[in-house]
């Protein structure tokens, strides 16, 4: 039984469990640095509702990720807080 939770452990403390939770975190570490980028894409979602289409929508989350060379849950992650934290009236 302690064997197979050491190796569950190894394998949940690996690079693939950890390297998404940190570059998630230096992406919201940018924006929170950067003001005028967070500011501009609540802009581009503001847009985006104008035109009926949510921020949520597999539509803007594409947008976002290509514009911003990211993958598409990045991209989720990015939005969503770009949104709490910046523009809370974009839907």
């Amino acid at each position: 039984m302690l064997a197979a939770l050491a190796v569950l452990t190894a394998a949940l403390a690996g690079a693939d469990v950890i390297a998404p939770a940190l570059a998630q975190s230096g992406l919201l570490e940018s924006v929170r640095r950067d003001p005028a980028r967070a500011k501009a894409l609540c802009g581009q979602l503001r847009e985006m509702n104008k035109r009926g289409m949510s921020y949520t929508s597999k539509q803007a989350t594409r947008t976002i990720a290509a514009q911003e060379g990211l993958s598409l849950m990045d991209a989720e992650v990015l939005t969503t807080y770009v949104v709490g934290i910046h523009c809370p009236d974009v839907r």
